[in-house]
């Protein structure tokens, strides 16, 4: 997956706007991160829940990776590169649903 075909998905969902966050670029929904690229648009961290995480890291070792925050793992480090478009916008979806407000719920949010 490319970075502009993240960055279209990403901006796709309600409420969503790119912003930089320090080097990264960020995604965020009503003003919460839920995605960021690296500064050499090689990697997206995606804050999935830890079902999606380990969901993620179990089927797609070779792309995917727990992202550590300190101790705490925070969600995932996606190789852009090595990743199907499609995967990689199902994580997007996922984070963005963890922070976007209820408001924003109903046909917008994933089922689960």
């Amino acid at each position: 997956m490319r970075v502009e075909q993240l960055r279209a998905y990403a901006l796709s969902l309600p409420a969503a706007t790119e912003e930089p966050h320090f080097q990264y670029s960020s995604f965020r929904v009503k003003g919460r991160i839920f995605a960021t690229v690296t500064p050499d648009q090689k990697f997206a961290h995606l804050f999935v829940d830890d079902e999606q995480r380990d969901r993620a890291v179990a089927l797609h070792p070779e792309v995917v990776e727990p992202l550590r925050w300190g101790r705490k793992v925070v969600g995932v480090r996606v190789a852009l590169a090595k990743a199907r478009v499609g995967f990689v916008q199902e994580l997007v979806r996922s984070a963005w649903a963890r922070k976007a407000p209820k408001s924003l719920s109903g046909s917008n949010r994933p089922a689960g």
